[in-house]
Order: structure tokens, then C-alpha cells, then sequence
């Protein structure tokens, strides 16, 4: 556990649905955040759940899913609105680099509002990408 200013961060913390739920409207990104099965999967089937709390309210969420030896996906980056602009997101990520080490890239998929953030704490821009979107 490390801390910035009154910020705690935790590494595989527990947290309900309800929880991740509530810092998701909070922070503006689109998640199905009215069905907690499965957000409930979300967080059971993460491999690296990092979590940012002020005292006793989850403020901000880092979920990846990664092998730990060449690849790992930034699944969720998530900062409430009132806490956003402090650093919380930077260091999230940072810890998460950290937990995967030097021989992993991390990567992810940013929604159009984001675009401008990413480079700001160290993500490069990449063109080379697909995907096929999900049903639902």
C-alpha cells in the first residue's frame, strides 16, 4: 500500500461491484455500470486491480489483464470527476508498471475524450490496431 498526499493506493484490493460501479459514473467513462454481475466479472477475472481511495471512498480504479512476461492490457482507467487533475490516474499507472516490470508493454484502447490525457503520462500513440466490438 503507498500513499500520495491523503490519497491511499491498494494492490488487489476487494471491492463490490456497487463500488466500481459508483467510481465509473463518477469519473465519466462508459462501463455497464447498471449491471453488477457483470461488473462483478470484471473485477473477479482481472488480473491486476489497483485501486485509489480517500479514507474509506474508492476514488480511482486501474484494472488490467496481462501474461506478466510480454503484454498487458489497461483494461479500465478510472478517476472520479472531483479528483481527476491531481495525479491520481499518472500514478495508477505507474504503480502498474511497476507491478508488471520492464519486459511487459502496456496497452490500451482510449475513448475519443481521452486521447489528449495518454501522451501526458507516457503513452505513445499507436495506428496499427483492431478489434472486433463486442455484441453488447
Amino acid at each position: 500500500m503507498e500513499k500520495t498526499f491523503n490519497i491511499t493506493y491498494q494492490f488487489n484490493a476487494g471491492i463490490s461491484a456497487e463500488q466500481l460501479s459508483a467510481v465509473f459514473d463518477a469519473s465519466g467513462i462508459r462501463r455497464p455500470t447498471d449491471d453488477l454481475q457483470r461488473l462483478q466479472r470484471m473485477i473477479d477475472h482481472a488480473d491486476i486491480l489497483l485501486t485509489a481511495w480517500e479514507q474509506e471512498k474508492l476514488i480511482g480504479v486501474a484494472r488490467a489483464i496481462t501474461d506478466y512476461s510480454y503484454c498487458c492490457y489497461l483494461s479500465d482507467l478510472a478517476v472520479d470527476q472531483d479528483h481527476q487533475k491531481k495525479g491520481i490516474g499518472k500514478e495508477l499507472v505507474r504503480l502498474l508498471q511497476q507491478e508488471i516490470g520492464d519486459e511487459v508493454t502496456l496497452v490500451l484502447l482510449a475513448s475519443p475524450i481521452a486521447m489528449e490525457y495518454y501522451p501526458n503520462i507516457g503513452f505513445e500513440k499507436i495506428n496499427n490496431g483492431f478489434k472486433i466490438l463486442r455484441k453488447r
